[in-house]
């Protein structure tokens, strides 16, 4: 293995360099107590950590999991094991006790930390079938007591710099995948791939520099938490501000408190901030950008946080592309809006047809995407990984169109296109046409078995607070604005659509509580 780069290499050593280089400014913040790590801090304890894991026998391509709630020690377990060259393997806490125990046996975790909220979860998945051997009760992000497991297992280490050589292609996160198709997919994150991802985010919005601090809210067990802001400015030397539940009017004040750069939530939560009571009250002149991911953000959204001065950026991104992909800088989010804009600098996108043809200008084709941010596959998933990876090129599954100018819009995954009378319709179209009435606060369009029509389509949709609209009154007016053919036949209203904690939809819910009720209808 080549080394010529050294412990400069590493995911890690990110932290190692600015304790060197800046050891007094903060590095992270706990929201809740408040207590500040400065890079120089951090440095020593994700030393003694990685002692301490080391001497439990965690070496170099071993897997230490974590269930664990947003904190600053979450963030010390993924530098600490990255200094050592093991892998961190960060677990949805939104699981069931078996969803859990399949990522911990797939994954081949020896070591466990949980939040100590969490045990009881963690019990049940460590009953039987995994290879945990240790697991490490972590305190809630209010309380670092010095008695408190965790921090007897970090003070166990020798706080001595870990000086041990890491290669940009050794893989540092296995991201296991939202599941919404299936059982999860780990896939294998690189060193390289999160040092090309800070690369590419710098051309988010305005940039990011030493200087910023960012809000992290959104779960650390998911790549756009981890990837967007958290772990890049740790490569910038910046500061990051860790809350361990979001709620809109606590993220506004730690916003005005932390005096917050940047920011990265999903649709749904910045939602809930522009919508909470404080909003209007709070001092948000520090916030420069804000950045949205993981699904189509509402015009509404975007205007809202502009009418405060805010710079609004959208990110399209999975977790195989470690996220960052592409962007719709602050002055295209409403010219372009529903494009997922431009690739980043270091990203490549094609779209292709099924043999693999480029498609023209304006037809819609898979999204396919190649650069060194891109995973290097699923974990021992070699067929899976294969044809992901066809052609050297990752196949998203995401369908698309291109424009002349360059912008690339998604009408939809594969797995979610309807077939209707022979007809192809692409939900996402549907849905952004019935986000425009005022009464819609979520809408999931999705295909129903239909003996009549192969397919119907079916729009389950949840309400503004104040919104009142019957199920034909939407139809009609949805009818009015898209083709007869791509006009959902019927409507389920709901109080929330069903979604992943990274805040997508999970229509495989949606067509499996739904799709028993379609029969033919008249058109």
């Amino acid at each position: 293995m080549d080394h010529a780069l050294g412990v400069d290499a590493g995911f890690g050593d990110w932290v190692t360099k600015h304790a060197l280089r800046n050891p007094e400014r903060p590095a992270l913040i706990s929201a809740e107590s408040g207590e500040v790590t400065s890079y120089a801090q951090l440095e020593v304890r994700t030393d003694q950590l990685a002692d301490a894991l080391r001497g439990r026998g965690i070496g170099r391509g071993d897997r230490v999991a974590m269930l664990t709630l947003n904190s600053v020690a979450m963030m010390e377990i993924y530098v600490a094991v990255a200094k050592l060259g093991a892998i961190s393997v960060p677990v949805n806490f939104r699981l069931s006790a078996p969803e859990v125990r399949y990522v911990l046996a797939d994954s081949g975790a020896t070591v466990l930390f949980e939040s100590t909220s969490l045990s009881k979860l963690a019990e049940a998945a460590c009953s039987e079938g995994t290879a945990v051997r240790e697991r490490i009760a972590v305190p809630t992000s209010a309380d670092r007591a010095a008695d408190s497991e965790y921090e007897a297992f970090l003070r166990s280490g020798n706080p001595d710099r870990v000086t041990l050589p890491i290669d940009l292609d050794e893989v540092c996160v296995l991201m296991y995948t939202s599941g919404t198709t299936g059982a999860p997919k780990g896939a294998m994150l690189t060193h390289g791939n999160f040092q090309w991802n800070v690369f590419n985010g710098l051309g988010l919005g305005e940039g990011n520099n030493g200087r910023d601090v960012t809000l992290s809210s959104a779960p650390l067990f998911h790549i756009g938490a981890l990837g967007v802001h958290t772990a890049p400015y740790l490569y910038l030397g910046a500061c990051t501000v860790i809350q361990e539940a979001f709620t809109p009017d606590s993220w506004l004040e730690l916003a005005e408190r932390h005096r917050i750069t940047n920011a990265f939530l999903v649709p749904a939560m910045w939602a809930a901030v522009l919508n909470a009571p404080s909003f209007a009250e709070r001092d948000l002149s520090s916030l420069r950008t804000a950045v949205s991911g993981g699904a189509p953000c509402p015009i509404v959204v975007i205007e809202g946080m502009r009418a405060r001065g805010v710079q609004f950026t959208e990110g399209f991104g999975m977790t195989e592309t470690s996220p960052n992909a592409s962007c719709l800088q602050p002055d295209q989010v409403l010219e372009h809006a529903g494009s997922i804009g431009k690739p980043l600098m270091h990203v490549e996108f094609r779209l292709v047809d099924e043999a693999g043809e480029d498609v023209p200008v304006g037809a819609v084709g898979e999204l396919v995407i190649r650069g060194p941010n891109v995973m290097v596959g699923y974990w021992k998933k070699p067929e899976a990984t294969a044809e992901a990876m066809r052609g050297g090129w990752f196949h998203s599954g995401d369908l698309g169109r291109r424009d002349e100018a360059g912008f690339y819009t998604l009408v939809d995954r594969k797995k979610d296109m309807i077939i209707t009378g022979g007809e192809n319709v692409y939900p996402i179209e549907v849905e952004q046409v019935m986000y425009r009435h005022p009464a819609v606060n979520e809408v999931a369009v999705i295909g129903v078995p239909d003996t009549a029509w192969g397919e119907s389509i079916v729009a389950v949709v949840a309400l503004t607070p104040d919104g009142q609209v019957s199920g034909p009154d939407l139809l009609a007016w949805t009818r009015e604005r898209v083709a007869h053919f791509k006009s959902p036949k019927r409507v389920e209203f709901v109080d929330a659509l069903p979604r992943t904690a990274t805040g997508k939809v999970l229509k495989r819910d949606l067509r499996e509580e739904y799709g028993g009720a379609a029969s033919a209808v008249n058109r």
